[in-house]
C-alpha cells in the first residue's frame, strides 16, 4: 500500500508509468514488423548486463556496501552506466540500500515486503522520497563524483542513454531497433531483474542464514538479477563482496569484481571467514530443528534435543579452536618459528578439519531426518 501522506513522486512515477505501457503495447508489433537481427538483440542483451552489473558491482557492492575499493576510472564507468540504467543517482541509491538493511522488514524499510510484494516490487518508488540523511552516507557525500552525479542525475541519465543509443543505431545502421531494443525494453527488463531483488529474494527461497528477515535464497532469482538471487547469505553478512559463496552459485558480479582485482583494477574485497559462515548456518540450522522437533509429539523429543545440542556445540567449539589454532600457525610461520612446531601445528589443523567436515556430514543427515519429519494429523 502507497503512503499518499508523503506525497506522490510525480516525476519518476509518470516516466515509469508511461514508458512501460508504452514498451509492453508496441513491442510486440516491432518484432512482428521490424524483424530485428540477432545480433541487434544480443547487442541489447550485453547492455542489459552492463548496466545491470554496473547496480550489483556498482551501486550495490561498491557504494552500498564499501565491499572493495577501486580506482577512479572503474568508478566513472560504474556511474556512467548506473546513469544509464535509470534507477537514481549512486547516493539515493545507497541512501535507501542503506536505510533498508537497517530496518529490513519494518515501517522505516523504504521498500519492505512486509507491505505486499508489488510495494516492495516497485510501488514504493512513487511515493516521494525520503530526505538524504548525512550521516548515513558521510562518505558518500566526501566522494566529488558521486555528488556530481547525483546534482545533475537529470542531465547524466538522458545523455548515457542518448549515447548508449547512439552508438548502437550507427553501429548496426538500424536506429529504431536500437531505440526500441537496446535502449527501452533493455530498460524495462532491467527495472523488473533489479526490483525483484527486493520483491521475489524477500519471498521466494530458503532461509540458510538467518530466519529473523524475510531475505532468502534463491539459485533461479540469481539467474534474473546478476547474482543477487543468494540474498539471505547479502543479509546476514552485508559486506562481502559475494552473494554466490560456492564456486557453482551464479554470480556474474562476483566475477567482474574478482577479475577486476586479478587486474589491479580492484581491491580489499571483503568476505567472511568460511568457517564464520558455516558457524552461522549451524546456529541457524539448530534454532529451526529445535522448533521442528517440539511440533513432533510421537517422538523421543529429549533424545532428539540433546543431540541436536551436543553436536551443533561440538562443532562451535571445533570451529572456535580451528580459527584460534590457524591464526597460531600463521603467526609462527610469519615469525618463523621452529620447523618443528610449524609442522605439527599444520598437522593439527588438517586433523582438526577432516574433524570437522565428518561432523558436518553427520549434522547434515540429522538436519535432513529431522526436517522430513511431519507432524501426525490430529
Amino acid at each position: 500500500m502507497i503512503d499518499t501522506s508523503r506525497g506522490i513522486n510525480w516525476v519518476p512515477a509518470t516516466f515509469l508509468i508511461i514508458y512501460q505501457a508504452l514498451i509492453i503495447t508496441a513491442l510486440p508489433f516491432y518484432l512482428y514488423y521490424g524483424s530485428p537481427t540477432w545480433t541487434m538483440v544480443g547487442v541489447s542483451v550485453l547492455l542489459l548486463y552492463i548496466t545491470g552489473i554496473s547496480i550489483t558491482a556498482g551501486y550495490h557492492r561498491f557504494y552500498s556496501h564499501r565491499a572493495y575499493k577501486t580506482n577512479k576510472w572503474v568508478e566513472g564507468v560504474l556511474l556512467f552506466f548506473g546513469s544509464m540504467s535509470a534507477q537514481g543517482s549512486a547516493l539515493r541509491w545507497s541512501y535507501d540500500h542503506r536505510i533498508h538493511h537497517a530496518h529490513v522488514d519494518t515501517d522505516d524499510d523504504p521498500y519492505s515486503i512486509q507491505k505486499g510484494f508489488w510495494y516492495a516490487h516497485c510501488l514504493w518508488i512513487l511515493e516521494k522520497p525520503r530526505t538524504i540523511d548525512s550521516k548515513v552516507v558521510p562518505d558518500l557525500l566526501k566522494n566529488p563524483m558521486v555528488t556530481f552525479q547525483h546534482r545533475y542525475y537529470g542531465l547524466t541519465m538522458v545523455l548515457s542513454n542518448i549515447i548508449g543509443f547512439l552508438f548502437v543505431g550507427w553501429l548496426f545502421n538500424d536506429y529504431l531497433g536500437a531505440f526500441v531494443l537496446s535502449l527501452w525494453t533493455r530498460m524495462f527488463f532491467l527495472h523488473h531483474f533489479t526490483w525483484f531483488i527486493n520483491s521475489l529474494a524477500h519471498t521466494w527461497g530458503d532461509k540458510p542464514f538467518c530466519q529473523e528477515q524475510s531475505a532468502v535464497d534463491n539459485y533461479l532469482i540469481s539467474l534474473l538479477t546478476f547474482g543477487e538471487g543468494y540474498h539471505n547469505y547479502h543479509h546476514t553478512f552485508a559486506n562481502d563482496y559475494r552473494n554466490g559463496i560456492r564456486w557453482y552459485h551464479f554470480d556474474p558480479t562476483k566475477w567482474v569484481i574478482w577479475t577486476l582485482n586479478k587486474l589491479g583494477l580492484a581491491t580489499g574485497l571483503k568476505r567472511m571467514d568460511p568457517y564464520a559462515i558455516q558457524k552461522r548456518m549451524v546456529m541457524e540450522r539448530k534454532d529451526l530443528l529445535m522448533d521442528r522437533v517440539r511440533e513432533l509429539w510421537y517422538v523421543k523429543r529429549d533424545e532428539l534435543e540433546v543431540r541436536i545440542n551436543e553436536l551443533s556445540d561440538q562443532m562451535v567449539e571445533k570451529m572456535n579452536e580451528f580459527r584460534k589454532l590457524k591464526e597460531e600457525y600463521l603467526l609462527s610461520k610469519k615469525n618463523r618459528n621452529e620447523p618443528d612446531l610449524v609442522k605439527n601445528l599444520k598437522l593439527e589443523l588438517k586433523n582438526l578439519k577432516r574433524s570437522l567436515k565428518h561432523d558436518w556430514k553427520v549434522w547434515s543427515r540429522l538436519s535432513k531426518t529431522i526436517l522430513h519429519m511431519r507432524p501426525l494429523p490430529v
